[in-house]
């Protein structure tokens, strides 16, 4: 599909956008030059008549002057031109910067607006690796060029021929001096900045791709590990590298050649200023003060002309970089931009029937995955899509969800062609989920409710200073073409989900986690996420009676053995020693496990209650079993992370401490020593480890510790949340809430029987719903990483499920639910998409015999298309097609 193209020329792009912001910043240079050429000749009236005494004039504006008061005029005159000369600097310095990070700003949006635009195919050639740093990296300088772009060369040139001006109205032989050696510059320097560019152009093409095999690395890590192919990996990485130093080698030769050639004539210029224009004073052909004013000038001069060489060089680099971003953003195909800015005052139903018509798909003009196909089917009917790998049904499927654009043909329903419906229509009415289930940054509700966020629909109410603010943004947003929506508005669409706020849309995703299978996973996220009692306090109290409820339950006899309960008065055999010192959970940082050796409130009280020396006793013993124990186990096996106290990394510092130290002589060790020491013991639990090294006396006096930290912390501290068996616990998740105890190690399915207990308790009480509101808002990590695959596609799903949709697009995306699940899933969604439509490319063929009707596609084309009854008859292509499966 055609659409505009970028600006191929930095310099149009510019003047497209600020041509009136330019003109202004040239006026502006205009207006300073007169300025500029006073305060060059102010210095010449200075010494000639001012010091030396020469016509001084008797009044100035009708006051009388003497040598000394025309002196302090003159003086002050030049003062004030310096003054005025740094304002219009600084003025047009900060509109420059400005304009140009607004352009950057606006250049960045553009580019990643094309991105949304970009045709899928698309991305299985370019990487992220590549696209990211153009638009952030690559785009960095144009931002300050922009606003230099035509006001710097005129400002610096501006100053050039002013002082030029000056020059030859003191002295034609010295202004033609000053002026002799720019030609060869101006013919030089453009040759040899030629190369520079086109090895800057090399060098922008190799860093992409370096970018990109790094990206390609971490995508393939697990294979490069499973394939011991990391030396290779770092060969071709070496070899990468290796062309971009050489590249920037031949560029720094040749940039410092230039600059060497640019200083040597800036200094070949003051000769002749010295040996013609010292000739002409003594010869009384020039004024000293002459003479003195054409050096300064020349002085000056020599930045002007400095900027206006470094401007060309950064104009060049700039030049290329903006023709290798742009060229990166105008891929063939492109879906036009009204697909995704046009916004109907109402979004009709879809409905009749989905009809392709001699439907051609490429994704490179040579192999067709979709091959002069046809079919029709009711939007209202279930349609199960089967075919072999590369048989074209995946790119049917995205076509059908209009994520595609077709080469040839066209694709219609309700006799609308799908490839003219803007996003606003598709997007809410035709649902796609495909194998590749990409979960967002958040949690597991906002990507359910993905969907909904069409468009800002209730912006927050601003005052004071926040009001203003938010007024800075809409104008600065709207001066660089930016979207001007509020992200801190709600952008959920109730409507288009079909309730009226969001606790009926919570209560519409319960339902749906129901149909997609969610629900249970859900429930168990929800167990393991915490609540804020002050935002959920009828939750918190809820979690309580159930924390009550569990705990007469976990006192019988036979459960007795499972859970050993938090007791403030008792030492927990389940838990670390720095848990039972705690007892909660820290806050602070400097409270966590593996800092506690160095924190001061914890080791004073431990000297407190004299338990300091028998800490470090204690964490020698341990060094000395951990030693022995695992001396000769491999520094990757798992028994150092479920046993160990000390890594395998840290066994050689504390096997030479061991040795270096006695372990009669604690006040020898060093204070680096004995927090080593210190910091095991922190981590043993008796239950667990069974050393027999915390006896009942020494759990007495670790009892006395407890006591003694919490009251030098207090009730309400900052540090640690104390476990308290009336109150919740904000640290700790709800089920941690609900059972308030540890389960107890070395008894036989322990977690299974609790975690029966648990549900039946929270089933009695009718909490099992509030659990799973919780699990809402369980985060799902980067791009979904805290959940498995079968999770990320049930989300998927639902997120689909909860618009509302008039038809919904299944694209092989239950991969990842085993058989059993996956069949539940199918009969599900048919029973839930009843009367609407529902197209299901299937993994497994034998699901086709649930869908309404059946589609076989072989080799682009539909084989077989019609009712089940019709299509699963004996000698079908469906029946081969099953005979191969």
């Amino acid at each position: 599909m055609k659409d505009e193209k970028l600006e191929p020329n930095i310099y149009r792009y510019i003047l497209k956008y600020t041509l009136k912001d330019q003109l202004f910043l040239l006026l502006l240079t205009v207006i300073s030059m007169p300025f500029v050429y006073i305060s060059l000749d102010i210095p010449k009236t200075i010494i000639n008549k001012a010091i030396g005494g020469v016509d001084i004039p008797e009044a100035i504006l009708g006051f009388e002057v003497d040598q000394i008061d025309y002196l302090l005029v003159l003086s002050f005159l030049f003062l004030g031109l310096i003054t005025l000369n740094g304002g219009f600097k600084y003025y047009l310095n900060v509109y420059r910067g400005v304009l140009g990070e607004r352009m950057l700003r606006r250049l960045r949006y553009d580019l990643y607006a094309r991105i949304l635009r970009f045709p899928l195919p698309h991305f299985k050639r370019t990487s992220q690796g590549e696209i990211i740093p153009m638009i952030m990296a690559e785009t960095e300088p144009l931002g300050g060029f922009i606003g230099e772009s035509y006001s710097l060369p005129a400002f610096q040139g501006g100053l050039l021929i002013t002082y030029m001006f000056f020059i030859f109205s003191q002295s034609f032989w010295l202004g033609l001096a000053a002026v002799a050696l720019y030609p060869p510059q101006m013919w030089l320097i453009p040759k040899l900045q030629m190369r520079v560019n086109a090895l800057n152009k090399e060098r922008v093409r190799t860093a992409r791709k370096v970018a990109d095999r790094i990206g390609e690395s971490i995508s393939g890590i697990t294979e490069i590990h499973a394939q011991d192919t990391s030396q290779y990996e770092r060969a071709d990485v070496a070899s990468r590298l290796g062309t971009i130093f050489e590249i920037r080698y031949e560029v720094y030769k040749r940039k410092f050649f230039i600059k060497f050639i640019n200083n040597f004539l800036a200094q070949v210029t003051p000769f002749f200023f010295f040996s013609i224009g010292g000739y002409f004073v003594i010869n009384g052909r020039l004024s000293l003060g002459a003479l003195v004013a054409v050096l300064a000038a020349y002085k000056d001069i020599s930045d002007p002309w400095k900027e206006l060489l470094k401007f060309y060089q950064i104009s060049e680099d700039v030049r290329v970089k903006y023709q290798q971003v742009i060229e990166q953003f105008q891929p063939e195909n492109m879906f036009a931009s009204r697909l995704l800015d046009e916004t109907p005052e109402s979004v009709e139903p879809l409905s009749g029937t989905l009809v392709a018509s001699n439907l051609v798909y490429s994704e490179d003009d040579i192999v067709k995955s979709i091959d002069g196909m046809n079919f029709r089917c009711d939007v209202r009917s279930s349609t199960g899509i089967v075919g072999l790998a590369g048989s074209g049904k995946g790119e049917l499927a995205m076509l059908a969800g209009r994520l595609m654009i077709p080469t040839a043909g066209r694709i219609t329903v309700d006799e609308k062609n799908l490839s003219d419906l803007p996003e606003a229509i598709t997007g809410r009415r035709i649902a796609y989920v495909g194998q590749n289930a990409h979960m967002f940054s958040g949690s597991v509700g906002d990507n359910l409710f993905y969907g909904l966020k069409h468009r800002a629909m209730d912006s927050p109410a601003y005052e004071g200073a926040a009001s203003k603010q938010r007024d800075h943004y809409v104008k600065e947003a709207r001066a660089s073409a930016n979207s001007d929506a509020d992200v801190n508005a709600n952008w959920i669409d109730f409507a288009s989900a079909g309730v009226d706020d969001l606790e009926g849309l919570v209560a519409k995703s319960l339902k749906i986690l129901k149909v997609v299978g969610m629900e249970e996973d859900v429930y168990n996220l929800g167990l393991y996420g915490t609540v804020d009692p002050d935002a959920r306090p009828e939750l918190a109290a809820r979690i309580l009676e159930a924390r009550a409820a569990l705990r007469d339950r976990v006192r019988d006899p036979k459960m007795a053995s499972l859970v050993e309960l938090f007791d403030s008065d008792k030492y927990n055999t389940n838990m670390t020693v720095a848990e039972n010192i705690l007892f909660g959970t820290p806050i602070d940082p400097s409270f966590h496990v593996e800092r506690l050796a160095t924190n001061a409130q914890v080791v004073q009280v431990l000297k407190d209650t004299d338990l300091y020396t028998d800490f470090i006793k204690l964490g020698r013993r341990l060094a000395e079993i951990m030693l022995d124990l695992f001396a000769d186990v491999p520094a990757d096996s798992e028994l150092f992370e479920q046993f160990s106290f000390i890594s395998s990394d840290d066994l050689p510092a504390f096997h030479s401490l061991l040795k270096r130290t006695s372990a009669d002589d604690i006040e020898a060790l060093s204070s680096e020593d004995r927090d080593m020491l210190l910091s095991l013991p922190f981590k043993l639990i008796p239950a667990r480890h069974r050393l027999g090294l915390i006896d009942d006396a020494f759990q007495a006096r670790l009892l006395k510790a407890r006591e003694a930290l919490g009251a030098a912390l207090g009730k309400d501290n900052d540090s640690v949340r104390f476990f308290d068996p009336e109150g919740f616990n904000s640290t700790i998740s709800i089920q941690d809430n609900i059972l308030f105890g540890r389960l107890a190690y070395g008894q036989g399915q322990a977690q299974a029987r609790v975690g029966e207990l648990i549900r039946e308790t929270v089933d009695t009480l009718d909490l099992r719903e509030d659990i799973i509101r919780a699990g809402l808002d369980y985060e799902v990590g980067i791009a979904g990483a805290r959940l498995s695959l079968a999770q990320r596609q049930k989300i998927a799903i639902g997120r689909c499920l909860i618009k509302d949709p008039d038809m919904l697009i299944i694209n092989d995306a239950t991969g990842g639910l085993d058989p059993s699940a996956e069949n539940r899933m199918v009969d599900q969604l048919i029973g839930y998409m009843q009367g609407r439509g529902l197209l299901w490319v299937l993994g497994r063929p034998e699901l086709a015999n649930r869908f309404d009707t059946i589609m076989v596609v072989e080799k682009g084309q539909v084989a077989e298309h019609g009712p089940r009854e019709d299509v699963t008859r004996a000698g079908s292509s469906f029946e081969r097609l099953l005979e191969v499966e």
